[in-house]
Protein backbone atom coordinates (compact mmCIF):
# COMPACT_ATOMS: atom_id res chain seq x y z
CA UNK A 1 0.00 0.00 0.00
CA UNK A 2 1.33 3.45 -0.90
CA UNK A 3 1.48 5.51 2.28
CA UNK A 4 0.86 9.27 2.21
CA UNK A 5 3.39 11.38 4.10
CA UNK A 6 2.91 15.02 5.09
CA UNK A 7 5.98 17.00 6.15
CA UNK A 8 5.62 20.47 7.64
CA UNK A 9 8.28 23.03 6.78
CA UNK A 10 9.17 20.63 4.02
CA UNK A 11 10.52 22.78 1.19
CA UNK A 12 13.97 23.54 2.65
CA UNK A 13 16.67 21.96 4.81
CA UNK A 14 15.97 18.73 6.64
CA UNK A 15 12.33 18.78 5.58
CA UNK A 16 13.13 18.96 1.87
CA UNK A 17 15.73 16.20 2.04
CA UNK A 18 13.32 14.02 4.01
CA UNK A 19 10.52 14.64 1.53
CA UNK A 20 12.72 13.61 -1.40
CA UNK A 21 13.89 10.51 0.46
CA UNK A 22 10.32 9.38 1.12
CA UNK A 23 9.39 9.96 -2.52
CA UNK A 24 12.42 7.98 -3.72
CA UNK A 25 11.35 5.13 -1.43
CA UNK A 26 7.91 4.94 -3.08
CA UNK A 27 5.80 6.96 -0.66
CA UNK A 28 3.28 9.56 -1.77
CA UNK A 29 4.46 12.87 -0.32
CA UNK A 30 2.99 16.31 0.34
CA UNK A 31 4.78 19.18 2.05
CA UNK A 32 3.61 22.26 3.89
CA UNK A 33 5.31 25.64 3.87
CA UNK A 34 4.48 29.08 5.24
CA UNK A 35 6.39 31.89 3.56
CA UNK A 36 8.47 31.89 0.37
CA UNK A 37 6.17 31.09 -2.55
CA UNK A 38 8.91 31.22 -5.19
CA UNK A 39 11.17 28.86 -3.25
CA UNK A 40 8.30 26.47 -2.56
CA UNK A 41 7.22 26.34 -6.19
CA UNK A 42 10.82 25.78 -7.29
CA UNK A 43 11.09 22.88 -4.84
CA UNK A 44 7.80 21.40 -6.04
CA UNK A 45 8.84 21.57 -9.67
CA UNK A 46 12.29 20.10 -9.02
CA UNK A 47 11.14 17.33 -6.64
CA UNK A 48 7.77 16.52 -8.19
CA UNK A 49 6.11 16.93 -4.80
CA UNK A 50 2.94 19.01 -4.24
CA UNK A 51 3.22 21.90 -1.79
CA UNK A 52 0.52 23.42 0.41
CA UNK A 53 0.74 26.79 2.12
CA UNK A 54 -0.56 27.51 5.60
CA UNK A 55 0.64 28.75 8.99
CA UNK A 56 1.21 25.79 11.32
CA UNK A 57 0.76 28.04 14.36
CA UNK A 58 -2.88 28.55 13.32
CA UNK A 59 -4.98 25.58 14.47
CA UNK A 60 -7.86 26.30 12.08
CA UNK A 61 -5.46 26.67 9.15
CA UNK A 62 -3.93 23.28 10.02
CA UNK A 63 -7.35 21.62 10.00
CA UNK A 64 -8.23 23.20 6.66
CA UNK A 65 -4.84 22.31 5.16
CA UNK A 66 -5.20 18.67 6.16
CA UNK A 67 -8.75 18.59 4.81
CA UNK A 68 -7.51 19.94 1.46
CA UNK A 69 -4.74 17.35 1.21
CA UNK A 70 -7.12 14.57 2.20
CA UNK A 71 -9.58 15.64 -0.49
CA UNK A 72 -6.89 15.85 -3.18
CA UNK A 73 -4.50 13.02 -2.23
CA UNK A 74 -6.15 10.81 0.38
CA UNK A 75 -5.81 10.19 4.11
CA UNK A 76 -2.50 11.08 5.71
CA UNK A 77 -0.66 8.03 7.06
CA UNK A 78 2.56 9.66 8.25
CA UNK A 79 2.95 13.13 9.74
CA UNK A 80 6.41 14.61 10.15
CA UNK A 81 6.31 17.69 12.39
CA UNK A 82 9.41 19.39 11.03
CA UNK A 83 8.52 23.11 10.91
CA UNK A 84 10.70 25.12 13.26
CA UNK A 85 12.44 28.43 13.81
CA UNK A 86 15.13 29.87 16.08
CA UNK A 87 15.30 33.34 17.59
CA UNK A 88 18.29 33.20 19.88
CA UNK A 89 18.93 35.61 22.77
CA UNK A 90 20.01 35.25 26.36
CA UNK A 91 16.94 35.39 28.57
CA UNK A 92 17.68 38.89 29.88
CA UNK A 93 17.64 40.23 26.30
CA UNK A 94 14.88 38.07 24.81
CA UNK A 95 11.83 39.97 23.54
CA UNK A 96 8.57 38.45 24.72
CA UNK A 97 7.42 38.03 21.13
CA UNK A 98 10.51 35.93 20.32
CA UNK A 99 9.66 33.58 23.19
CA UNK A 100 6.10 33.14 22.00
CA UNK A 101 6.88 32.80 18.28
CA UNK A 102 9.40 29.99 18.86
CA UNK A 103 7.15 28.17 21.33
CA UNK A 104 4.17 28.48 19.00
CA UNK A 105 6.06 27.32 15.91
CA UNK A 106 8.28 24.61 17.34
CA UNK A 107 5.89 23.15 19.92
CA UNK A 108 2.40 24.52 19.33
CA UNK A 109 2.45 23.38 15.72
CA UNK A 110 3.04 19.79 16.85
CA UNK A 111 -0.24 19.96 18.73
CA UNK A 112 -2.08 21.69 15.89
CA UNK A 113 -0.93 19.26 13.22
CA UNK A 114 -1.19 16.08 15.27
CA UNK A 115 -4.72 17.03 16.30
CA UNK A 116 -5.61 17.57 12.64
CA UNK A 117 -4.52 14.08 11.52
CA UNK A 118 -5.12 11.88 14.56
CA UNK A 119 -8.82 11.08 14.00
CA UNK A 120 -8.50 9.25 10.67
CA UNK A 121 -5.34 7.49 11.88
CA UNK A 122 -7.19 6.06 14.86
CA UNK A 123 -10.15 5.07 12.69
CA UNK A 124 -8.04 3.00 10.31
CA UNK A 125 -5.75 1.78 13.12
CA UNK A 126 -2.56 2.93 11.45
CA UNK A 127 -0.51 6.07 11.74
CA UNK A 128 2.94 7.47 12.32
CA UNK A 129 3.58 10.83 13.96
CA UNK A 130 7.26 11.81 14.02
CA UNK A 131 8.29 15.16 15.45
CA UNK A 132 11.67 16.80 15.02
CA UNK A 133 13.11 17.84 18.37
CA UNK A 134 16.75 18.82 18.94
CA UNK A 135 19.81 18.17 21.04
CA UNK A 136 18.96 21.56 22.56
CA UNK A 137 15.79 20.06 24.00
CA UNK A 138 17.77 17.28 25.65
CA UNK A 139 20.89 19.10 26.85
CA UNK A 140 20.00 22.80 26.71
CA UNK A 141 21.91 25.42 24.75
CA UNK A 142 23.22 28.86 25.67
CA UNK A 143 20.98 31.62 24.33
CA UNK A 144 18.16 29.23 23.46
CA UNK A 145 15.77 29.14 26.42
CA UNK A 146 12.85 29.50 24.00
CA UNK A 147 14.07 26.90 21.49
CA UNK A 148 15.27 24.44 24.16
CA UNK A 149 11.96 24.72 26.02
CA UNK A 150 9.98 24.12 22.84
CA UNK A 151 12.08 21.15 21.76
CA UNK A 152 11.97 19.63 25.25
CA UNK A 153 8.21 20.10 25.16
CA UNK A 154 8.10 18.09 21.93
CA UNK A 155 9.59 15.14 23.83
CA UNK A 156 6.96 15.29 26.56
CA UNK A 157 4.20 15.72 24.00
CA UNK A 158 5.52 12.68 22.14
CA UNK A 159 5.47 10.43 25.20
CA UNK A 160 1.99 11.49 26.30
CA UNK A 161 0.42 11.12 22.86
CA UNK A 162 2.15 7.77 22.37
CA UNK A 163 0.39 6.46 25.48
CA UNK A 164 -2.97 7.61 24.12
CA UNK A 165 -2.57 5.91 20.74
CA UNK A 166 -0.35 2.86 21.30
CA UNK A 167 -3.21 0.34 21.48
CA UNK A 168 -4.77 1.71 18.29
CA UNK A 169 -1.98 1.19 15.77
CA UNK A 170 -0.60 4.74 15.86
CA UNK A 171 3.00 5.26 16.94
CA UNK A 172 4.36 8.61 18.07
CA UNK A 173 8.11 9.23 18.19
CA UNK A 174 10.66 12.03 18.01
CA UNK A 175 13.98 12.50 16.29
CA UNK A 176 16.48 14.78 18.04
CA UNK A 177 19.17 15.99 15.63
CA UNK A 178 22.50 17.27 16.83
CA UNK A 179 24.29 20.04 14.97
CA UNK A 180 23.30 19.51 11.36
CA UNK A 181 24.60 21.27 8.27
CA UNK A 182 21.68 23.49 7.29
CA UNK A 183 21.25 27.24 6.83
CA UNK A 184 20.64 27.55 10.60
CA UNK A 185 24.39 27.12 11.11
CA UNK A 186 25.48 29.57 8.40
CA UNK A 187 26.00 32.44 10.85
CA UNK A 188 28.40 30.53 13.13
CA UNK A 189 31.99 31.86 12.79
CA UNK A 190 34.57 29.46 11.36
CA UNK A 191 36.60 29.25 14.57
CA UNK A 192 33.50 28.44 16.60
CA UNK A 193 32.45 25.83 14.04
CA UNK A 194 35.87 24.17 14.16
CA UNK A 195 35.70 23.97 17.95
CA UNK A 196 32.17 22.60 17.78
CA UNK A 197 33.10 19.83 15.37
CA UNK A 198 36.03 18.90 17.60
CA UNK A 199 33.52 18.27 20.43
CA UNK A 200 31.49 15.82 18.33
CA UNK A 201 32.82 12.27 18.81
CA UNK A 202 32.37 11.35 15.12
CA UNK A 203 34.19 14.58 14.15
CA UNK A 204 31.69 15.97 11.67
CA UNK A 205 28.41 17.81 11.50
CA UNK A 206 25.26 15.88 10.81
CA UNK A 207 23.83 15.86 7.30
CA UNK A 208 20.12 16.29 6.54
CA UNK A 209 20.27 12.78 5.06
CA UNK A 210 21.22 11.42 8.49
CA UNK A 211 18.03 12.84 9.94
CA UNK A 212 15.91 11.73 6.99
CA UNK A 213 17.03 8.11 7.44
CA UNK A 214 16.01 8.19 11.11
CA UNK A 215 12.58 9.59 10.26
CA UNK A 216 12.03 6.97 7.56
CA UNK A 217 13.01 4.19 9.95
CA UNK A 218 10.36 5.28 12.45
CA UNK A 219 7.76 5.68 9.68
CA UNK A 220 8.14 2.13 8.39
CA UNK A 221 5.42 -0.47 8.88
CA UNK A 222 7.95 -2.65 10.71
CA UNK A 223 8.57 0.04 13.34
CA UNK A 224 5.23 -0.68 14.99
CA UNK A 225 6.80 -1.80 18.31
CA UNK A 226 8.59 1.54 18.80
CA UNK A 227 6.55 4.35 20.30
CA UNK A 228 7.09 7.19 22.74
CA UNK A 229 10.81 7.16 21.97
CA UNK A 230 13.38 9.79 21.02
CA UNK A 231 15.95 8.77 18.44
CA UNK A 232 19.00 11.00 19.01
CA UNK A 233 21.04 11.59 15.84
CA UNK A 234 23.93 13.69 17.11
CA UNK A 235 27.21 11.89 16.39
CA UNK A 236 27.61 10.99 20.06
CA UNK A 237 27.70 14.62 21.24
CA UNK A 238 25.05 14.02 23.89
CA UNK A 239 24.15 10.61 25.29
CA UNK A 240 21.14 10.57 27.57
Amino acid sequence: MERLVLITGGTTGIGAVTAKAFKAAGYQVAVNYAFNDDSAQAFSKEAGIPVYKWDVTDADACMKGVEKITKELGTIDVLVNNAGITKDHTLSKMPVEDWHSVINTDLGACFNMSRAVIGPMLEKKFGRIISISSISGMAGQFGQTNYAAAKAGVLGFTKALALETAAKGVTVNAVAPGFTKTTMLDTIPEKVMTALIERIPVKRLGKPEDIARAVMFLAANDADFITGETLAVNGGLYME
